[in-house]
C-alpha cells in the first residue's frame, strides 16, 4: 500500500535514494549516506545502527522475560514446530515492513508536503508512522491498524505485567518471608496493579523520540542479563545456579554502568557522569561513546556464567538427567 502511490518498488526506492542530500547535516556528518545504503563503516551512525538497533533489538528479543513465560505454556515441541512458518512470516512483516515503510514515508511526505518525515512529524520520531498512516492510508485501514496495534500492545503488556507481579509475589515476597499461599497470591496481584500504574505514569512522563531508544535499552538489558543463563541452561549440562546468578549480575551491572558513564545517548541526559567527572562520558575516544552496551556486556556475562559454573559444584546427575530427559 505504500509502494502503490509512490510508483512501485523501483521508482519509490530510487526516489528515496535521491533524497539522501536532503538529510540533516548532523546525520550526514555522523556517517549517514542514504536511506538505501549502509552508513559509513565504523562511523558513529554505523555503530548506532548495528550495535543498538540490529544487535540490541535482534539479539535482545531472544531473552525477553515475557516471551520466556509464554514458552513455558507450550505443551510440546509439536506446537513450536507448527509456529515456525507463521513466526517467520510474522517477523519478516513486523521488522521488514516497518523499516521499509518508515524509510519510504520520507518520499511520501516530500512529494506531498515538500518535507522529510521528521519535519512532518514535528521533530518527534515516535509520531512518524501514526502521522504517515493518517495522511496516506484509507480510513478503514486506520481503524484496522489501531485495532491490531492495541491487540499487540495488550498481549505484550499482559505478559509483562504478569511477569512483574509474579516477581514481586514469588521471587521477592516468598524469598524474604518464606511464606506461601493466599497472601503470596494477593501480593502478586498487588504487584500487577503497581506495574500497570508505573507503566501509565511513564507513558505520560517519558519524552519524545523515546520508543526506538527505549526498545533498544530494554532489549539490550534483557540480552545481557538473561540470555547467558537461558542459553547455558538449555544447552550446557555443566551450568550451575551460581553461574546463572553471576552472569545475571555482571550483565546487568555492566549494562547499567555503560549507559550511565560511557554510552553518550544515555549518559548525557542522565547527567551522573557530568556531575562526577566533569564530562558527559568516561571514555571520549571514538567509537566507545556510540557502542551499545550489548557489545561488551553480553560476551562478558557469558564468560562469567561459564567460568563461575566451572568453579562451583555441579548439579546432581539425577537432576541434570531429569532436565535433559529425551535430549541427547
Amino acid at each position: 500500500m505504500t509502494y502503490i502511490p509512490l510508483g512501485g518498488v523501483i521508482t519509490a526506492n530510487q526516489a528515496l535514494t535521491n533524497l539522501a542530500p536532503l538529510a540533516p547535516e548532523k546525520l550526514i556528518a555522523a556517517g549517514f549516506r542514504s536511506w538505501t545504503a549502509m552508513p559509513e563503516f565504523g562511523s558513529a551512525w554505523w555503530w548506532t545502527l548495528i550495535s543498538s538497533i540490529v544487535m540490541g533489538v535482534g539479539i535482545g528479543v531472544l531473552a525477553m522475560p515475557q516471551l520466556s513465560a509464554r514458552f513455558m505454556t507450550v505443551k510440546s515441541n509439536r506446537e513450536l514446530n507448527r509456529g515456525v512458518l507463521i513466526g517467520g512470516l510474522f517477523i519478516l512483516s513486523m521488522t521488514g515492513v516497518a523499516f521499509v515503510t518508515g524509510a519510504l514515508s520520507n518520499v511520501y511526505f516530500y512529494q506531498t508536503q515538500n518535507n522529510l518525515s521528521m519535519a512532518a512529524a514535528g521533530g518527534n520520531a515516535d509520531s512518524i508512522i501514526p502521522v504517515y498512516i493518517n495522511a496516506a492510508m484509507p480510513e478503514w485501514f486506520i481503524y484496522l491498524f489501531m485495532v491490531t496495534l492495541l491487540a499487540a500492545a495488550m498481549s505484550t503488556s499482559s505478559s509483562q505485567f504478569h511477569v512483574q507481579g509474579t516477581a514481586i509475589g514469588k521471587d521477592v515476597y516468598e524469598t524474604l518471608t518464606g511464606k506461601k499461599g493466599q497472601r503470596s497470591i494477593l501480593i502478586t496481584r498487588i504487584g500487577v496493579v503497581v506495574a500497570v500504574l508505573i507503566a501509565v505514569i511513564l507513558g505520560y512522563l517519558l519524552p519524545n523520540n523515546i520508543i526506538a531508544r527505549g526498545t533498544a535499552i530494554f532489549f539490550g538489558l534483557c540480552a545481557a542479563a538473561f540470555l547467558p543463563m537461558h542459553t547455558c541452561g538449555l544447552y550446557w549440562k555443566r551450568t550451575t545456579k551460581e553461574g546463572a546468578i553471576a552472569g545475571l549480575f555482571v550483565g546487568t551491572v555492566t549494562t547499567l554502568f555503560w549507559y550511565v558513564f560511557i554510552h553518550k545517548a544515555e549518559s548525557t541526559p542522565i547527567g551522573i557522569a557530568k556531575a562526577m567527572l566533569g564530562r558527559d562520558v568516561l571514555i571520549t575516544q571514538m567509537p566507545w561513546p556510540v557502542v551499545d552496551p550489548i557489545v561488551i556486556a553480553l560476551p562478558l556475562a557469558f564468560l562469567v556464567t561459564m567460568v563461575t559454573s566451572l568453579f562451583t559444584r555441579p548439579l546432581s546427575t539425577d537432576h541434570v538427567n531429569k532436565c535433559f530427559k529425551g535430549i541427547r
